[in-house]
């Protein structure tokens, strides 16, 4: 074997090659122009680099904000009303900062979620931080510890920020911080004195959730340091790294909050002893947290001043069946969506029935997990047909109630008969199609008979998803049955097989037929 010939030291255009690559490979979007940006620590507050006003946006209002979580997370409205509310007034206050028109001891309002696991705590927030287009940064209570040593240092949330901004340290500073599981750092209830360290942990977090400035390097970061030791030897001599202040940087955490409930009954019963106390009806076990008060927390093991920096509470309720299917059924986030896709990879396609995603739920509720036990249920059931369908001619299927409940069974029942359902539910996907129709665009379709025959022909000859088919055959029809709809008032249409054929010429003769139609009643 040949011994690797040493030529000396890199030059410094390979050394910064090889610098490079080191971050590229060690660091989330590492490279080394990520570390020579602007600095921005000593610019007026609200200042950008690039434009103030263009930099960042925000002009939604409460109602648009919920209506947008509407079409993703199932039941939890007064969880969105108070999100959205509070949404609204940070970064209304943000933008005004940004402006320089800052209101004077503007109180942050950081937010506090509790409710049991799988309700959909997270992904109210990542929803909200996709809508607005900040950087959105989640993290687990458990990760931290109070010297950073052992566990994660709490300041590496706000440099993580600055990684999601690609490095724009201005825009990282109206992000977004979940934190997880913050009850686990509370101290437990039966010991004596308090949990060092999560108290530690707590006041280090109370730091950032006030105002205070990160560097943008962390001490122990090897990249940063190469960086400043690469512009002490190019002769720019030493450059004070820049610094986060987390001023405006919106900080969310949630929990189950397991024993916070007794706590809270315990001080309502308390409440109802004594000649002069109020009396206070029992209060239903899934509406205790909404009872919450700030001497709960202390007691359940959070420092006064930690908790006073939480001022927004948002109490999210456990899911029940009805919830399940709904989430299955109309969330733009389904699961179902999923399975569509990954059954579509191979040319399958899936048409979930009623009676199936009821069934789903049902069996989700019994995991106890809220909407993470459909992914539970869901993978158990279809393990089988995602391994053996693949591999065979059928290309549909239908997920009945049976099928949940007995999926081997109805797998050998559905390779023996597809042949002679395929056109049944290529039928029944072409009803799917128009009610998806009716539910995005307000206009109503359906498929004469003789329509329906020529898709399903097409599809079959073509070997393509009849959904696809569909959706390229009537891309535009949105648009033009709108303006129809304008015109004339009409809202339900046929679709004939003249459409199938020739659906760009129908749909624009539609249309100039509903602009003689406003002309006639002018």
């Amino acid at each position: 074997m040949q011994k690797p010939v040493f030529n000396g030291p890199p030059s410094p255009e390979e050394f910064q090659r090889q610098l490079q690559e080191f971050m590229r490979q060690h660091l989330p979007g590492g490279n080394v122009s990520s570390f020579t940006r602007p600095d921005t620590s000593d610019a007026p507050e609200g200042s950008h680099p690039e434009s103030n006003s263009e930099a960042f946006k925000f002009d939604y209002k409460p109602r648009d904000v919920k209506a947008y979580l509407d079409r993703f997370v199932v039941k939890q409205e007064e969880a969105k009303k108070v999100l959205s509310v509070a949404l609204c007034d940070h970064y209304h206050h943000v933008r005004l900062a940004m402006d320089g028109k800052a209101q004077p001891n503007y109180a942050k309002q950081n937010i506090i979620l509790i409710g049991p696991t799988g309700v959909g705590k997270t992904y109210l927030i990542r929803s909200i931080a996709d809508l607005i287009g900040v950087p959105f940064v989640k993290a687990d209570a458990t990760k931290f510890s109070e010297t950073g040593y052992v566990g994660g240092d709490v300041e590496d949330l706000v440099r993580d920020l600055v990684r999601r901004a690609d490095g724009e340290v201005a825009r990282a500073q109206y992000g977004i911080i979940y934190i997880d599981e913050i009850d686990k750092i509370a101290a437990a209830p039966n010991m004596n004195g308090r949990d060092v360290s999560g108290r530690g942990v707590q006041t280090n977090l109370l730091k950032l959730m006030e105002e205070t400035e990160v560097p943008a390097r962390a001490p122990h970061d090897i990249a940063g340091q190469i960086q400043a030791m690469m512009e002490m030897t190019q002769g720019r001599g030493r450059k004070q790294p820049a610094t986060i202040n987390t001023k405006h940087i919106l900080f969310v955490v949630s929990g189950a909050f397991g024993g916070l409930e007794k706590i809270i009954q315990k001080r309502l019963r308390e409440a109802t002893i004594g000649f002069a106390a109020s009396a206070k009806t029992a209060v239903e076990e899934d509406l205790v947290f909404s009872e919450a008060q700030t001497r709960d927390f202390i007691e359940f093991g959070f420092e006064p001043e930690f908790i006073g920096r939480l001022p927004v509470r948002v109490v999210c309720q456990q899911l029940n069946v009805d919830d399940l299917f709904l989430i299955l059924k109309t969330s733009e986030g389904s699961i179902i969506r999923q399975y569509e896709q990954s059954f579509a990879a191979y040319g399958i396609e899936v048409l979930f029935r009623d009676d199936g995603l009821r069934r789903i739920a049902e069996l989700a509720a019994e995991e106890k997990t809220g909407a993470r036990g459909l992914m539970t249920v869901c993978e158990r059931i279809f393990r089988d047909l995602k391994f053996e369908l693949p591999s065979t001619t059928v290309k549909r299927f239908v997920v009945t109630r049976e099928l949940v409940d007995n999926p081997a069974a109805e797998l050998q029942k559905l390779l023996a008969e597809h042949e002679k359902q395929e056109h049944v539910v290529m039928r029944q996907l072409l009803q799917e199609f128009a009610r998806r129709f009716h539910e995005s665009h307000g206009l109503k379709i359906w498929f004469t008979d003789a329509a329906a025959d020529r898709l399903v022909a097409q599809a079959l000859e073509q070997s393509k998803p009849i959904r696809d088919l569909c959706a390229e055959k009537f891309k535009d029809f949105q648009f033009g049955l709108k303006l129809i709809a304008q015109n004339t008032g009409r809202k339900e249409f046929a679709i004939d097989a003249d459409a199938v054929e020739t659906p760009d010429k129908v749909l624009s003769d539609w249309v100039v037929a509903s602009y003689r139609t406003e002309i006639t009643k002018d």
